[in-house]
């Protein structure tokens, strides 16, 4: 054989060859960008950490079963605790240590800092960050936004919104408004946006609902905006109800919501879908528990919703968990019960401090003016009937705080400075607060603050890409690493 014929064949088959490992490296470049999970849940609990979920999982184990019995559960794991990914991650916001939910928020949907307040932009305002959610729907996938508080808050804004600060409620309701979303449920619109908003909103092509019913009747593909006419309109006006008072006005659930989100946003080309549980945030604020376990086991309820999907679609799901801070300096465990707790006795508790306020001890107030020089029975029947504490059976310790909170409640009248009233009570109904407090501490609970912590947060994952959520990281890179399994680019 001629050299030259040697030579000629030998470049076709480097030729070959190279051309070989194009077309490889090409299928595997396709293949990778059709790798990332088609539906996409991304689940924040506000003021959620790790003691949040264990009280809850206390509490549920020990309205079960004494936790002395030897050998006997001493917690009953919710859906989101068997999650087979477990990570943490900080959440400093950057120009504080202890952040606040815009700034937390803005991290989780956008993987960059920003300062206290600020919805999706950078720390100086002038330049909007990119978010998951609006680079799912460039992607060509669906999305949907759902939280227990308003919708125009703090977390579900800084998916669909970019503004100097949280308290353009106005100004973020109109982008919301106008956004290419395809659902939004939860609560009504923070401090009551203009009507030009809804009709904004309608000529843009959403459905307005508000029950449920009507809600199971939109089609799939139909843009919705789900709102629950039972909504809270006491406290924190237009938010859902907390968990525990839901039922007395027949409420809609974050679970319905989450559900029917699935139902309506599911396509060929798949979804992303944030859902918060908002108002464990606001539990906590106020020092109430047993508020803030059942919003935290209603949250885990809505998980479910998404674990069922799951199930269904193992190779083309991701779930990730988190919180945005943890809220309140919760702890299991008080000096005064040492060693022992009694979560059993908070099942005793019969509504939410939101609720006391503005039902029985408004009532109350109402029936007792001028009021009198101390706790009286009608005060003592409706304590019980609302916390579960018999005022008579209380210690002297007890009963003195509650008279002070009482008087300081009634009568505006106070034996302490103003400084140490703000540390009883914060900004709360001072006997609302105080019955809270003797409540947790009798169960084993105590609060360090009714402000944000700085401790980390947990981080659980389940399903394609998990993976790569294990670990200890910031809260940036979990937006980041959805990032990466999304197959999207946040450019920021």
């Amino acid at each position: 054989m001629k050299a030259s014929t040697i030579v000629r064949k030998t470049r076709i088959t480097l030729i070959g060859a190279l051309i070989c490992m194009f077309c490889a490296s090409f299928a595997f470049a396709a293949t990778q960008s059709n790798s990332s999970p088609k539906y996409v849940f991304y689940f924040i609990g506000d003021g959620m950490a790790n003691v949040q979920i264990h009280a809850a999982e206390t509490y549920l184990a020990q309205i079960a079963e004494d936790d002395t019995v030897a050998g006997g559960p001493k917690a009953k794991l919710l859906a989101m605790s068997h999650f087979p990914v477990q990570g943490m991650s900080t959440t400093f916001a950057n120009n504080r240590m202890i952040t606040g939910s815009a700034a937390a928020g803005t991290a989780l949907a956008c993987g960059k800092k920003t300062n206290i307040n600020v919805i999706a932009m950078n720390p100086e305002t002038t330049t909007p960050y990119n978010t998951l959610a609006e680079k799912a729907k460039e992607k060509g996938m669906k999305v949907g936004i759902i939280t227990s508080v308003t919708i125009n808050h703090a977390t579900p804004a800084v998916f669909y919104s970019h503004t100097a600060t949280r308290k353009n409620y106005l100004d973020i309701a109109k982008q919301l408004a106008n956004s290419d979303f395809d659902y939004f449920a939860g609560g009504f619109w923070a401090k009551k946006a203009d009507s030009d908003v809804e009709s904004t909103a309608k000529a843009n092509g959403f459905k307005l609902t508000l029950d449920l019913p009507t809600l199971k009747a939109q089609k799939p593909g139909t843009r919705v905006i789900a709102f629950d006419a039972a909504q809270d309109a006491g406290g924190h006006t237009g938010a859902l109800y907390y968990e525990m008072d839901r039922a007395a006005v027949n409420g809609m659930s974050l679970a319905d919501f989450t559900e029917q989100g699935i139902r309506l946003l599911d396509n060929d080309k798949g979804f992303f879908m944030m859902v918060e549980g908002g108002k464990i945030d606001w539990a906590c604020h106020a020092n109430d528990a047993r508020a803030a376990i059942d919003d935290t086991v209603a949250f885990d309820d809505a998980i479910k919703k998404a674990v069922a999907f799951c199930n269904q679609h193992p190779d083309e799901t991701l779930i990730v968990i988190t919180g945005d801070h943890e809220c309140g300096g919760m702890t299991i465990g008080f000096s005064g019960t040492g060693y022992d707790t009694f979560f059993e006795i908070l099942k005793n508790q019969t509504m939410s401090y939101e609720r006391f306020d503005k039902t029985l001890l408004a009532d109350y107030k109402a029936s007792h003016d001028p009021a009198p020089a101390d706790i009286d029975a009608d005060m003592k029947k409706i304590i019980a009937q609302a916390f579960g504490l018999n005022y008579d059976e209380l210690n002297d310790y007890e009963k003195q705080l509650l008279e002070e909170a009482y008087d300081k409640t009634m009568k505006d009248v106070s034996v302490n400075t103003p400084q140490e009233d703000a540390l009883l009570y914060g900004s709360y109904n001072p006997l609302t607060v105080t019955l809270t407090h003797v409540l947790n501490r009798k169960a084993g609970i105590a609060f360090t603050s009714y402000s944000h912590t700085g401790v980390p947060v947990e981080v659980l994952a389940k399903g394609k890409d998990s993976e790569l959520f294990q670990g200890f990281y910031d809260n940036t890179d979990i937006a980041l690493k959805l990032a990466k399994a999304m197959s999207v680019d946040l450019g920021n």
